[in-house]
């Protein structure tokens, strides 16, 4: 796929127009979140039958309804969220709950106990216009990323927010799929999902990164500054940049045991340079090497990818810029993790001792990325719930091959799917009946001004059944016969 290793290109598509100056309309409301939840799925459609009702009478403003019912009402096991920018698309979401019809508007699902993960997206995830509508919707965001902005243009050129925002089709859209601009562009976008998650009250219990990601995810946990990320990511995308051009890069389907006793026939002239899931690798090197590999395992029925690169990523073509990249790596400073991180280079959770050097960082570059040994390690730790931080969801896509069966894969953006406040509002509801968002700061998600909650909101819906008590053994004839007991209810 295409966020299966460095270089691969951004999907066509996105939501604003090449020329945004041409476009004269009224920005759509925000979208709302309205959860619902009941001890159970009959419970929860009764409730939202109830509310549909209520709503159906209600002249008020919908902030003050979403805000009543986050704040004042219990949020049982079973749960939905009507996503919804006014009180008549909030009335048809309810009536598809209350019906059990489904509804683009609404999103249901239980919640369970687990850990939660973020994962930070590496280089193909990229698309023309990224973060722009975010940006416009959510201050937080905005804020976070231009502060990132700032970092990375002490080291550009020109303004990264020029690149990364620009319309598709534009001659600065183009540059976004350059390796020196992707890898700033995905570290100021995932820095600025991360700070507005975190503002709004969900935070990861783990991170790990996909290439490029884990500098972000590096950053996040507190070991690197961002002045120094900064830093670091220009000079990775620069240095990579200023390589020759050639290699070439393929996705395969098949197992990393399959592989690697092929690549003893190429001479050092291919590797593997990502492992995605059990069978799902990436081979990087030579053009004919990679060629060779690729008809070998075409001609045995596998699925296989030539992704669309620039460079031969995590292969022996890196080799002319590690130097260069050690010096700008050994001059930083180093802070122990404040959030454990799932490394790359080895799959598992990584020693301060280990990534706050510079060698750690070059290893980086070169090696393979073991992000299904990462999966399969935060699955045993527990986590049930991955958020995905990039502008698109490869990741969670490869992802779902490596963890249980039980476990979520929430991204934040779709390319090509939803402008990104909608989609970043389904997310926060997927996040929210899943039980990963228990501590989500309503009031923030709904804005500084929301009315306090002072709504007559319906009562709960009580499934209510009817227990009859056993009767008693036959009185003796002597004794008077008592009343037959009253049933019990609940």
């Amino acid at each position: 796929s295409g966020a299966a290793a460095e270089g691969a290109s951004a999907p066509a598509g996105g939501h604003a127009p090449a020329d945004s100056r041409a476009v004269d309309t009224v920005p759509p409301r925000k979208p709302l979140l309205f959860p619902v939840s009941g001890r159970g799925e009959s419970a929860l459609r009764a409730q939202a039958g109830r509310l549909g009702e209520y709503v159906g009478g209600y002249a008020g403003a919908p902030e003050a309804l979403a805000y009543a019912l986050a704040g004042t009402r219990t949020a049982y096991e079973d749960r939905a969220v009507v996503v919804a920018e006014d009180l008549g698309r909030l009335a048809e979401g309810l009536d598809a709950l209350a019906a059990g019809t489904g509804s683009a508007r609404v999103v249901q699902g239980r919640a369970r106990a687990g850990r939660t993960a973020f994962l930070f997206s590496g280089q193909g995830s990229q698309r023309p216009g990224m973060g722009r509508e975010l940006h416009a919707a959510q201050p937080v965001f905005a804020a976070a990323f231009d502060e990132a902005c700032a970092a990375l243009d002490a080291h550009l050129p020109r303004p990264l927010r020029e690149i990364a925002f620009a319309g598709p089709g534009t001659d600065e859209a183009l540059l976004l799929d350059r390796t020196a601009w992707t890898q700033p562009a995905l570290f100021a976008f995932e820095v600025a999902a991360h700070r507005l998650l975190e503002h709004l009250g969900v935070r990861p219990d783990f991170v790990v990164g996909h290439s490029i990601g884990e500098l972000a995810a590096a950053h996040v946990a507190g070991v690197l500054s961002l002045a120094d990320a900064a830093a670091l990511v220009a000079a990775r995308g620069r240095l990579m940049d200023a390589l020759p051009e050639g290699g070439a890069m393929a996705a395969l389907q098949a197992t990393e045991d399959e592989v690697e006793p092929l690549l003893a026939d190429h001479a050092g002239r291919v590797c593997v340079a990502a492992v995605n899931g059990p069978r799902s690798v990436v081979v990087s090197g030579d053009a004919v090497a990679v060629a060779a590999l690729t008809a070998h395992f075409a001609g045995r029925g596998r699925k296989t990818k030539q992704l669309r690169v620039s460079h031969a990523f995590h292969s022996a073509h890196m080799d002319g810029m590690l130097d260069e990249f050690r010096a700008v790596a050994a001059s930083l400073t180093y802070h122990p993790a404040r959030l454990p991180v799932v490394s790359n280079l080895t799959g598992a959770v990584v020693a301060d001792a280990e990534i706050g050097t510079a060698d750690y960082w070059v290893r980086h570059v070169r090696e393979a990325v073991r992000f299904a040994d990462g999966i399969r390690a935060l699955d045993a730790e527990g986590v049930t719930t991955y958020v995905e931080l990039g502008p698109d969801g490869a990741l969670s896509s490869a992802g779902r091959e490596c963890a249980g069966e039980d476990a979520a894969f929430v991204p934040l953006a779709r390319t090509g799917k939803q402008p990104e406040p909608q989609a970043f509002a389904h997310a926060l509801a997927r996040l929210h009946t899943l039980g990963a968002a228990d501590g989500l700061d309503w009031a923030a998600v709904l804005g500084a001004s929301a009315p306090a909650p002072r709504l007559e909101l319906p009562t709960y819906a009580f499934q209510r059944r009817r227990h009859w008590i056993d009767a008693a053994a036959p009185a003796p004839a002597t004794t008077a016969h008592a009343p037959a007991p009253a049933p019990a209810e609940e």
